[in-house]
């Protein structure tokens, strides 16, 4: 086993002590530190972003050859840290405490340090592990706590005697928006206003998921496993990659095996929409995309796309859009001339 101990809150040291026990390539932005090993030990990346309001992301996407414990010291009363698994497991406990707890995939947790001042997370050896970790300072130094920071205080730390963890039910919604999290290109102010909004959404899908869980006692939340689950994120990424192919129901069923009735249920966990009302919306964030970025017509946007006829495209256009695609193409081209 490997282990690594730091302060979460001090980045710059947590990923210099990080390179030093398990190797790896180091580069360090204002923002940002990213570590890519390919070893003995490992392979894979582990990535942390800083935020405004005292927020921290840090992302583990990797694949190690032997158990990886990070002991992250932590002020108690502090901080609150949302985890979340994409894909793998891993487990926490707090400092001088026998108990280990496990966080599955798609599992919504909660964890505050309150008398305790360590927090221990571990990646366990020959699991392909992607895990997510927002964790929020609620005792800024700057003397301007947020809105956020105040709610999440009183929420999860305020008047607890004992440290304290929520394992939650699973929820989809938080894996699609981390994957979004993980695919933004852009750099800059841009690149930092994407980052912000689409965490913050991550923090009210795992706040919201909270308030469920406490507030019903019917469980679960879902019919589906988690193999079943795993399985809709999988149909999900092969609708988005070929959004021009002829997506029926019965066939997409039969691709990974589970009902129509199962296929409905995980897209509505996941997207909130049914199988045909999600094909329709990845088709049309397609189609403007490509009425910007390309000089296809209209017409050769809509076939290309599988939409069943110019007329229909153009109505749901509208619908998305409050545009015509027809006056949209006309409005982009004059703001890139502009």
């Amino acid at each position: 086993m490997i282990t690594v101990n730091s302060k979460l809150n001090g980045l710059n040291i947590f990923f210099n002590k990080l390179q030093k026990e398990i190797g790896g390539t180091l580069n360090v932005t204002p923002k940002e530190q990213f570590l890519e090993i390919d070893n003995k030990i490992g392979t894979g990346t582990i990535r942390s972003i800083s935020l405004e309001d005292d927020i921290s992301v840090l992302e583990f996407n990797i694949t190690v050859n032997q158990d990886l414990q990070i002991d992250i010291d932590s002020n108690a009363g502090s901080h609150v840290n949302f985890i979340y698994c994409s894909k793998g497991k891993i487990s926490q406990s707090f400092q001088n405490n026998t108990t280990t707890n496990t966080i599955e995939t798609f599992q919504t947790s909660i964890i505050s340090n309150i008398v305790s001042k360590k927090n221990t997370v571990t990646v366990f050896k020959g699991i392909e592990t992607n895990t997510t970790i927002i964790s929020v300072n609620t005792e800024t130094k700057k003397g301007a706590t947020s809105e956020i920071n105040k709610a999440l205080k009183t929420a999860f730390i305020s008047n607890k005697k004992e440290d304290y963890i929520y394992l939650g039910s699973y929820n989809l919604k938080i894996a699609e928006n981390i994957k979004q999290l993980k695919a933004i290109k852009n750099e800059g102010v841009v690149k930092a206003l994407l980052t912000k909004g689409i965490v913050n959404l991550i923090l009210g899908l795992e706040i919201e998921q909270h308030g469920k869980d406490i507030s019903t006692t019917e469980t679960p939340t879902t019919s589906l496993t988690k193999s079943e689950m795993e399985l809709i994120k999988d149909l999900t990424e092969y609708v988005n990659n070929y959004p021009d192919m002829d997506h029926k129901i019965n066939t997409l069923t039969r691709k990974i095996g589970l009902t129509a009735a199962k296929v409905q249920e995980g897209f509505k966990l996941m997207h909130g929409l049914t199988v045909c009302e999600y094909i329709r919306s990845v088709r049309l964030y397609k189609s403007e995309e490509l009425i910007i970025n390309t000089d296809l017509s209209i017409s050769e946007i809509v076939y290309s796309l599988g939409f069943s006829s110019r007329s229909y495209f153009s109505k749901r256009f509208r619908e998305k859009y409050n545009c015509s695609p027809r006056d949209y193409k006309k409005k982009s081209r004059l703001a890139i001339s502009a």
